[in-house]
């Protein structure tokens, strides 16, 4: 069972306390600097949009590049025009769909060459931009442009400097690989097309329509067929002899021309840019209404409600207003509630959707009616859906806790039973790791990649599913998930008190929890072995009590910043190891309300609010990834995280502003009232709730749905209050119990001679078996050896439980046979150790599961001995090449022989034309004939490419490639 504590249920049977509601001094739309987070790794976009809207027409100012995911970096000083869709905060790129170019002159250039273009100079100065407005001005041509939306629709306000040479360029080819495209001329006033593009998404279609305020001239298009694939762009040349400013109207559509019609006529129609920009800020004031906070700190206060504002800016809408949209079959349906795209749930099911369940209590019921016809549509609810397309990106089925988390807090508006059947299914397939995770209990690094951070998210999810089933009565469901939210104890080590990958059953080593490698997503072992949020008390127990929790949360905070391994840019926003920046980390600073040191939470709170945070163009220390990041901080700056998403608690941090009122839509306010906050006085003395003294570090969902008074007295130094035991909130998991499976503490897989074995279990006195071979499987009392090639079967027991049988192959290897690396490997991709080439273990495709070595902008050289001289006929060394992930074939490859170990003959040496581009994935033999005699000792040189090639994406960044080798083959 597993449930939070709650003490003295009566409070939700208090008469609510009546406290004035906050109240703004001005329009709330003034705290939003819709620059924050489009410098540094923030990734996101000033232009003008709706909440949740389908149109996103913001500046683009950077092409490609990481830094480019939005199309705009706030260190650009050129703006190549004003396209109509972009991505908030993510980290891949995507959209910018149909730009539009207002210039001088027609030139289909966009000058990013450095030759000539339509591309414009401009500066901060001369910009500004607004919830649903931007304006700048285009030093280059002296053109004033201003933007404004409604969801679907857009219009473009160009003021010329004169009435003379007045163009716009039409430009489809911008940014993404165009699959095909069109641009049709209707009237001398009407232009109409479709764009379908390959990024991210693999088959984006978006149709647009076109009205212009003032008649242009027949079109220049390059080039001059229409309808065809490739390249497209037109030039409109007006005719506006008084010089008055040209109004451009845009609707698009992923349904069709038609649809992008209706939804500009629908929209926009004949209403002017000020009425509809004036629509567009009265929209965001009421959304932004929703929560309204008093504080006399400007930068707090802006930080705010901009982040308030970037948690409106995905999911996007992505349906027209008849009902119709495309669904991820990429065919055509209708639905009579509000159908979105772009949910990036890895990142936001931790706060996002946790505060949409407070503020946007209608619109979750869409997103999951939204997941359901996913379901429907594409086979399986998705995991990161981008334009009708199933992108597979990052981990987990994350979905789930969506559903379920909504579910419980009643917001129930879809059909209950067949999302229960989509959430079991998106945990019953055999895909990413899941297969072997129903086998094992746990996903085994050879067997997947990232698999330590997916079976953490994996058994979180599960656990959520369990909830649902609980409260549904369906109890074998209940059973089978809520043991499967007990999986993260397959990949606790006892001895190092780290989550860490199972190799053949052995621990992966060498270790190092500040290494970043494919065992974790976008993390190292500090950054995930927290993630346990569905059974704290359970990961508790495993590193022996509370005390042990707090002094590992202590050093991680503490831990030095720098980490090891695979550059990865995501990890920012660094505390020791803890990095804001990316989401792994979320929900730890709450983790000491559950040892009962509450004020230690306080103080990492509010220094992440306040050091993490900034009113400034780099003011997110990390990808603000579709509003979780921003979720983060509007939560926590309240006073309240929501560490357990699915168990309608939210644990108590420290609040910022003076006061804040959640408006809800069930037309009740909750107050959070904070006395004597400052950055002084961050500590909490009291809390009270509706006038009662709470003695608890959480609240329940339902008391903020209820409406009423939180109110905090807070002091400067740390206070005794939720000190107490059973004041601290619970996560645990207490029927159904599994038994975690023992693992190969000591032995090696590959050895010489013979090899001890040593057993272990992360489960005090529980009793392990083993058998070697097709022996009878007997209690393991004490270390064993093996000589020979053999398997090793394994399980636990302890009173009725078991745990699943494994099964370690262990390999000898020729005792005369040895190998000699001039070159250093690195220690992710070390496919078991220094004897790796020569262990008779071949490796698959995916390079993920740690079988291949893998030689970071370094040649390799190994020598092979055979231990004396013996008649060779033949030598072969694999290689792969992944260009995507920066692995290339070596340049060349050499192979040398020798009978004494110093005098070498060179072989032909075989060249590779490694810089090729080439998408495959492919595993290349090189051989080498050998004339038949004796020689003892061969040697292989690979070389290296070094510098990506100039179409690779990491050019730009001076990256270097990869050399992937395994198995030298001596017969």
């Amino acid at each position: 069972m597993s449930a939070f504590v709650a003490i003295a249920l009566f409070f939700s049977c208090e008469e609510t306390i009546e406290t004035p509601s906050a109240e703004k001094d001005q329009p709330l739309i003034n705290y939003v600097n819709t620059f924050i987070g489009t410098g540094g790794h923030g990734h996101t976009y000033p232009g003008a949009t709706l909440p949740f809207g389908m149109m996103q027409l913001s500046p683009d100012t950077r092409l490609e590049g990481w830094d480019g995911c939005s199309g705009y970096h706030y260190t650009d000083s050129y703006i190549y025009g004003f396209s109509h869709t972009h991505l908030s905060g993510t980290g891949i790129s995507d959209y910018g769909d149909v730009l539009l170019m207002p210039t001088n002159e027609t030139n289909f250039n966009n000058g990013a060459d450095g030759k000539k273009g339509y591309r414009a100079h401009f500066s901060h100065e001369n910009e500004t931009a607004e919830p649903g407005y931007y304006k700048v001005h285009l030093d280059s041509t002296n053109i004033d442009v201003e933007l404004t939306v409604s969801l679907r629709s857009g219009i473009h306000k160009y003021q010329f400097p004169s009435a003379e040479n007045q163009f716009v360029i039409l430009d489809l080819v911008h940014r993404d690989k165009v699959l095909d495209a069109k641009i049709e001329k209707i009237s001398n006033t009407e232009i109409v097309g479709y764009r379908h593009s390959e990024a991210w998404a693999k088959d984006q279609r978006l149709f647009f329509a076109i009205k212009t305020s003032h008649p242009f001239d027949d079109l220049l298009q390059s080039p001059p067929k229409t309808g065809m694939p490739g390249a497209r762009r037109s030039s409109l040349k007006f005719k506006n002899p008084d010089n008055e400013p040209v109004y451009i109207k845009v609707g698009i559509s992923a349904v069709d021309i038609e649809g992008a019609r209706k939804n500009l006529d629908a929209e926009i129609g004949n209403k002017d840019f000020e009425t509809v920009k004036k629509e567009a800020q009265d929209y965001w004031e009421t959304q932004l209404e929703k929560i309204v906070i008093e504080s006399n700190d400007l930068d707090k206060k802006t930080n705010f409600y901009t982040a308030l504002y970037h948690t409106m800016l995905a999911p996007n809408r992505y349906q027209d207003v008849d009902g119709r949209y495309r669904g991820m079959d990429l065919e055509i349906h209708n639905a009579d509630f509000d159908y979105y795209t772009v949910f990036s749930l890895w990142d936001t099911y931790r706060a996002a959707h946790p505060l949409y369940t407070i503020i946007e209590q209608e619109r979750t019921n869409h997103f999951i009616n939204t997941f359901l016809a996913k379901y429907d549509e594409g086979g399986i609810m998705p995991m990161w859906d981008l334009a009708g397309n199933y992108t597979d990106c990052m981990i987990g089925y994350h979905a789930v806790p969506v559903i379920a988390d909504a579910y419980l807090k009643g917001i129930r508006d879809y059909d209950v039973e067949k999302a229960f059947e989509a959430m079991k299914h998106s945990a019953t397939r055999d895909k990413f790791g899941l297969e072997a995770y129903k086998t094992y209990g746990f996903i085994p690094v050879d067997e997947e990649s990232e698999s330590v951070s997916k079976t953490l998210e994996y058994a979180y999810d599960d656990w959520t599913i369990a909830q649902m089933a609980k409260d549904m009565g369906k109890t074998e469901d209940y059973k089978t998930y809520i043991q499967r939210a007990q999986y993260y104890k397959n990949v606790f080590d006892p001895e190092t008190k780290f989550m860490r990958g199972r190799f053949r059953n052995t621990w992966f080593a060498p270790f190092d929890p500040y290494e970043v490698n494919f065992n974790y997503t976008e993390a190292n072992s500090w950054q995930y072995s927290f993630y346990v949020p569905q059974d704290i008390s359970g990961f508790i127990d495993l590193l022996g009590g509370k005390d042990q929790l707090e002094a590992q949360l202590d050093e991680l905070f503490s831990a030095q910043t720098e980490t090891s391994g695979r550059d990865q840019s995501d990890i920012t926003g660094l505390i020791g190891q803890y990095a804001h920046g990316n989401e792994p980390s979320h929900h730890m600073a709450y983790l000491y309300n559950f040892v009962k040191k509450p004020h230690k939470t306080q103080e990492r709170v509010h220094q992440i609010l306040t050091e993490l945070y900034k009113n400034d163009p780099d003011g997110v220390s990390g990808n603000e990834d579709c509003g979780q990041m921003s979720a983060w901080y509007v939560l926590s700056s309240m006073g309240f995280y929501s560490v357990t998403p699915g168990s309608n608690t939210y644990i108590i941090g420290t609040p910022l502003f003076d006061k804040a009122t959640i408006n809800l839509e069930n037309g009740k306010q909750f107050n959070i009232t904070a006395k004597n906050v400052s950055d002084i006085n961050k500590y909490v003395e009291y809390v009270y709730l509706n006038g009662k003294k709470l003695d608890r570090t959480y609240i329940m969902h339902e008391e903020i749905m209820n409406g009423g008074t939180l109110e905090f007295k807070m002091t400067d130094n740390p206070a005794v209050w939720g000190s107490r035991e059973g004041q601290e909130p619970k996560t645990e998991i207490t029927e159904h119990l599994i038994l975690p499976s023992p693992y190969i503490e000591k032995g090696d897989i590959t050895f010489r001679g013979e090899t001890e074995v040593v057993l272990n279990t992360s489960e005090q006195d529980a009793k392990i078996y083993y058998a070697v071979n097709d022996e009878e499987f007997k209690i393991y009392k004490e270390p064993f050896k093996i000589s020979e090639d053999a398997k090793v079967k394994l399980y636990s027991e302890k009173g009725d439980l078991k745990s699943p049988v494994l099964t370690t192959p262990f390999y000898k290897i020729d005792p005369n046979l040895s190998i000699t690396l001039e070159s250093e490997f690195a220690n992710q991709y070390s496919a078991g150790g220094n004897d790796a080439l020569i262990d008779g273990i071949r490796s698959t495709k995916n390079y993920r599961t740690g079988s291949w070595q893998g030689y970071h902008d370094t040649d390799l050289v190994a020598t092979v001995d055979l231990g004396s001289q013996k008649e060779i006929s033949t030598v072969s060394v694999n290689f792969l090449q992944d260009q995507g992930a920066w692995i290339f074939y070596p340049t060349e490859v050499q192979c040398l022989v020798s009978k004494d170990g110093k005098n070498y003959t060179a072989l032909t040496t075989q060249k590779i034309d490694a810089s090729k581009r080439n998408s495959e994935l492919e595993i290349k033999t090189v051989e080498f004939k050998i004339p038949m005699t004796e020689y003892r000792y061969v040697k292989i040189i690979a070389k290296k490419l070094g510098e990506l090639p100039q179409w690779h994406l990491g050019y730009p960044m001076d990256g270097r490639s990869w050399i992937f080798v395994d198995e030298i083959s001596i017969r």
